[in-house]
């Protein structure tokens, strides 16, 4: 029976690789094993009973002999299995701080890549990122013969928000409107903020110009729609108007630096004109 107990615990689940689980199973193990030496040493009690009460057979000292020596051997196995036993908990033990701190580096490692491509005020991807994401998505347009468009959005008269209110009130409007832009991106476009009041923003798979104008639009309403904000003893609501320049891969420019270039002319363009959204064709 006791066999049959110690091959079930050896074989164990198939999550016997953990150094947990081994100590667990060898623990197991070192105790079916006192069991043995206590039941050993039980028998050889009562067989030295027997001889002392009268004669027996030399065959029968010869066997107590035999089970003496069995139970000193268990014995010895029981101390040794407690000396694994220890070894295996101080391994746990270190195993479990080098994970902590593999688990500390990686989450490091993780929160310094992300800060390298995402701007620390907004959250929203950087210049850098945004680069990688146009790089990515002329590649694909090149390959599958689709359209894209990219947009070069600026906050009108920004400016004029930081001088009157200050700087702390300044970032808090680029963080709204931040995460407004980012509300209105599907899945496979890319917002990034470019730096002081500017955004840039990548339309992938677009069908016809007018969709393009329907994507523009919307973005313009949500930047329009007034910013409550308060800060220190001062409260405010503002109404923001954005300028759109709009250029579209391929008609517009085959490289990063060309798209980009028209959509900045285009929003320049655009806000000159009041119109509020411009495609570099528009000229």
């Amino acid at each position: 029976m006791k066999k049959k107990q110690t091959t079930q615990l050896l074989k164990g689940p198939r999550s016997a690789n953990s150094l947990t689980h081994v100590l667990g199973q060898s623990e197991r193990v070192k105790d079916i094993v006192e069991e043995c030496a206590d039941d050993l040493s039980s028998v050889n009690a009562g067989l030295k009973r027997e001889l002392q009460d009268g004669d027996v057979s030399p065959g029968v000292e010869n066997a107590l002999e035999k089970s003496e020596a069995v139970e000193s051997k268990v014995q010895d196995a029981s101390e040794a299995l407690s000396l694994v036993n220890e070894a295996l908990t101080e391994e746990v033990q270190e195993r479990h701080i080098l994970d902590a701190q593999l688990a500390t580096v990686t989450r490091q490692a993780d929160e310094a890549r992300h800060a390298s491509l995402h701007d620390p005020l907004t959250g929203l991807p950087n210049r850098a990122l945004f680069n990688d994401r146009l790089e990515h998505g002329l590649a694909v347009a090149n390959r599958n013969g689709d359209r894209f468009a990219v947009m070069f959005l600026d906050l009108d008269n920004f400016k004029m928000i930081n001088d009157s209110y200050g700087h702390d009130l300044g970032d808090l409007v680029l963080q709204m409107v931040a995460g407004r832009l980012k509300e209105t991106t599907r899945d496979d476009d890319t917002v990034c903020r470019h730096g002081g009041d500017e955004f840039l923003y990548i339309l992938m798979k677009i069908e016809s110009e007018h969709d393009i104008a329907i994507v523009a639009e919307k973005i313009l309403k949500a930047v329009q729609v007034p910013c409550d904000i308060r800060v220190r003893d001062i409260s405010v609501s503002l109404s923001i108007n954005a300028s759109i320049g709009i250029s579209i891969f391929p008609k517009d420019g085959t490289t990063s630096d060309e798209l980009l270039d028209v959509a900045d002319k285009a929003m320049y363009r655009a806000k000159h004109n009041k119109q509020g959204y411009s495609f570099a064709g528009d000229d």
